[in-house]
């Protein structure tokens, strides 16, 4: 199975970076002008901007035509036609003109700009059921969608990080496959081990655009060393400290040369280094795991290293935002989710599309159980959703990121070291920090 390009960025979110500005004046001037959606029969038509393409379209598609068998008074419409990369732009464009659909698919890390729009539904209350209790989804995909105690909006699609790694070329250069309670120094000196530089082989690979793509990896570092995205002030960043050191384990490994340095968006050419045999490890997500599959590389997951030894990954859960269309339709869009959500659902979506059960109760589900044993290294991922964390839902946090993502890139390529970059994303992120919003 290969997922939608976005999929493979699901912790970026990178369009917030280029539209969050001027985010809050469009928003805040929305009217709805839709009708209630209710047709002369008494059926609700809702209508859902999904995002996905190839494989995760035709489940979704095929979800809702289950889900229309067993509530004939509801009728999806999976319109939209657009993908999610763009999804904040076509979003912020239908709230400002009123025209805007019930469900659209927000990256997580978008999901704090959106929720400003007073058209966004508030699911505080309304999300779960006898089914899914609240409680039960997974303390990432909770934290993601909640907003100043407030739930803005229902998990889609959960993922987690972790290290695959290429079990013949450790086994070439006689190095033991990682467990749990590796460390940072470990994957560096692996990382080194592997490089072979005439053979054109590396140890690793990390994104070099500096977008979220490159930015998401650093924050298990960073909240390992004790950081955190806002400091206790609430005027400036919390990962000030521990950024230099984070961002030695960066410098390190291109000291070394032992990472290759992916120069374009989305991670395409990391990945295919992968899967060509050319490199060790890769720090990824389980959406990874079906194209290493066909790629045919005998690999093992490894969790995260980290410098406590305990462990620390991040999550990224994007999600189901629902949008304020009347209350017929509100009603009938807040069915659909918590009906996806139930765990033959999720499941069904989890191993057909390549995610992870949002659920605890999803997770012991047979079907799901069955599937992980057929995929290696897919119990890693899930085992991890345990402690992940998850980037926060702040406004600012897309110019946070930017200035970390430029930090960095600016160590990957040797351009400044891990202390003067630090000092200056602190001075940008600071910055954007006190702006109003």
């Amino acid at each position: 199975m290969k997922l939608l390009p976005s999929r493979r960025g699901v912790l970026r979110g990178g369009g917030a970076l280029a539209l969050s500005t001027g985010l809050g004046s469009a928003l805040t001037s929305c009217s709805s002008t839709a009708d209630d959606g209710v047709g002369p029969d008494g059926r609700v038509t809702i209508e859902m901007w999904h995002g996905q393409n190839d494989t995760a379209r035709a489940v979704l598609k095929r979800l809702a035509a289950d889900f229309e068998r067993t509530h004939p008074h509801i009728r999806i419409d999976l319109g939209g036609g657009v993908l999610a990369d763009a999804m904040l732009q076509k979003i912020t464009a239908a709230l400002a003109s009123g025209a805007y659909p019930d469900i659209a698919y927000v990256f997580g890390s978008d999901l704090a700009n959106v929720a400003r729009s007073p058209e966004t539904v508030d699911l505080t209350g309304r999300l779960g059921s006898d089914k899914v209790p609240w409680k039960n989804y997974w303390p990432s995909a909770r934290a993601a969608v909640t907003i100043n105690d407030r739930v803005r909006a229902s998990p889609a699609v959960l993922d987690a990080l972790a290290v695959v790694c290429n079990k013949k070329l450790f086994q070439e250069a006689g190095i033991p496959l990682p467990e749990a309670g590796w460390t940072w120094d470990d994957f560096i000196e692996i990382a080194k081990k592997l490089t072979d530089k005439a053979g054109g082989r590396f140890g690793t690979g990390w994104p070099g655009t500096g977008d979220e793509d490159t930015v998401w990896r650093i924050w298990p570092l960073l909240w390992d060393l004790g950081g955190d995205f806002m400091g206790e002030d609430g005027r400036s960043i919390g990962f000030a400290g521990q950024g230099a050191r984070a961002l030695g384990v960066v410098r390190d490994l291109a000291r070394d040369k032992s990472v290759y340095i992916d120069p374009k968006p989305g991670s395409e050419q990391l990945y295919q280094v992968f899967n060509s045999g050319r490199m060790g490890m890769v720090p990824t997500g389980p959406w990874q795991l079906p194209d290493i599959r066909t790629a045919k590389i005998d690999y093992h997951v490894a969790p995260l290293p980290s410098f406590s030894g305990k462990p620390v990954t991040i999550s990224g859960p994007d999600t189901w935002t629902l949008f304020d269309n009347g209350p017929a339709r509100s009603k009938a869009a807040r069915t659909f989710i918590n009906w996806l959500a139930q765990p033959a659902q999720d499941v069904r979506w989890g191993v057909e599309a390549g995610s992870l059960p949002l659920s605890r109760t999803a997770e012991a589900e047979p079907v799901w159980r069955k599937h992980t044993k057929s995929v290696e290294g897919l119990t890693v991922f899930t085992k991890a959703l345990e402690t992940a964390r998850v980037r926060p839902a702040h406004p600012a946090y897309p110019q946070v990121s930017q200035a970390l993502g430029q930090a960095i890139t600016s160590v990957l390529l040797g351009r400044s070291t891990p202390a003067a970059a630090m000092r200056s994303c602190a001075e940008s992120a600071n910055a954007a920090l006190l702006i109003p919003r």
